[in-house]
């Protein structure tokens, strides 16, 4: 009779060794457990057909034992390499850093590694190597951070045969994306400042091409529209807070200027630089509205408003439409999930002294 696992101690943090001296082998989770080994198997396939008595004393078995599968021999098991890929552009930025944070700590909990491979350009040829490393590695699935509308059909070219999800934009089908409603929060922040009293809102956007600052851009031009208000020409950043600084001395010395939305917070920091050396106050002459919420937003001088951004749950929900799609869960070819966003009010906005008269 085999003996009870539940009787036996092993020293925290050391596997007992069979018989021969080795480390412990499915068999041997076998024998103790009294069961094959197609059954210990099943037992780490999470396989539904098992009876729960026969996983609780395989599992008590490899407690024993100090057994740890190899992550080889469950990827033969089961088909899968329990690896995912993640392709990221731009990756130092606040938004790409958090959600990257997000999907790996995601990964982790469902029993996944993840592979990341960051580039910095984001040419045709470097995505097709990108996606072919990845698919040699064999990764389940891939989620790709593409900011750029061309990155999506970079992607869409490379024939990917595994799972694909992508952020921000994608291919015009088959295609399941996950972004933050850009739209919204642009809307969000251009009525906020005309609420004020502001007569219009000027505008430093991020990089044409970017579909975050595209959406954002013709979102703050269609909210001034509706409203009546003038369209002032856009200032064309690099998300960068040297960019905002820049871009701020120009509006700093326009006194007609009294709101302006960036469409990051990092190039809302360089404007409040260039709006504090220039004399002109916050929120007393002109107001400021960002974006994204990053960690410093609330300790600036004054504290940002800004529209948060919830990168923890982009990172988050785009796993799990990987994962369900690496189940076999079929949905529509193409699901666009627009993640909310909300606006933050702070101190670097406030009525317009000047009346909207002027």
């Amino acid at each position: 009779m085999s003996p009870s696992p539940a009787g036996s101690s092993v020293p925290k943090g050391r596997a007992r060794r069979n018989f021969a001296g080795s480390r412990p082998v499915m068999g041997d989770v076998a024998r103790l457990a009294g069961v094959s080994k197609q059954t210990v198997s099943r037992v780490l396939n999470e396989h539904p057909s098992v009876r729960p008595e026969t996983r609780e004393a395989v599992t008590a078995a490899m407690r024993t034992l100090g057994y740890r599968p190899s992550r080889s021999a469950r990827s033969l098991a089961s088909g899968r390499t329990r690896m995912l890929g993640v392709i990221s552009f731009d990756a130092a930025r606040y938004g790409p850093a958090s959600i990257l944070t997000a999907i790996n700590t995601a990964a982790q909990e469902a029993g996944y590694l993840v592979s990341s491979i960051a580039l910095d350009t984001a040419d045709h040829d470097t995505v097709a190597e990108a996606v072919d490393r990845l698919s040699a590695e064999g990764a389940d699935g891939v989620i790709a951070i593409a900011p750029q509308a061309w990155v999506g059909r970079a992607l869409a070219d490379t024939r990917l045969d595994t799972p694909l999800v992508v952020l921000e934009t994608g291919p015009e089908a088959d295609t399941l994306m996950v972004t933050g409603d850009s739209r919204t929060g642009a809307r969000l922040a251009t009525e906020h400042l005309l609420g004020l009293g502001h007569a219009t809102v000027w505008h430093i956007a991020g990089p044409t091409g970017w579909s975050s600052a595209d959406q954002r851009r013709d979102s703050w031009q269609a909210c001034l529209r509706e409203h009546g208000a003038e369209i002032p020409e856009p200032l064309v950043g690099d998300w960068s807070a040297d960019s905002g600084y820049d871009l701020g001395r120009a509006l700093a010395g326009r006194p007609d200027v009294t709101a302006v939305f960036a469409s990051n917070d990092q190039m809302a920091l360089g404007l409040l630089h260039a709006l504090h050396e220039s004399g002109r106050s916050v929120p007393g002459e002109v107001s400021v509205v960002g974006y994204d919420d990053i960690p410093e937003a609330a300790h600036l001088l004054p504290p940002l408003t800004t529209v948060r951004t919830d990168f923890a749950e982009i990172g988050t929900r785009s796993l799990r439409l990987l994962l369900d799609r690496i189940d076999g869960h079929e949905g529509p070819p193409r699901v666009e999930s627009l993640v909310p966003v909300e606006l933050v009010v702070r101190r670097s906005t406030g009525q317009c002294r000047r009346g909207r008269a002027e």
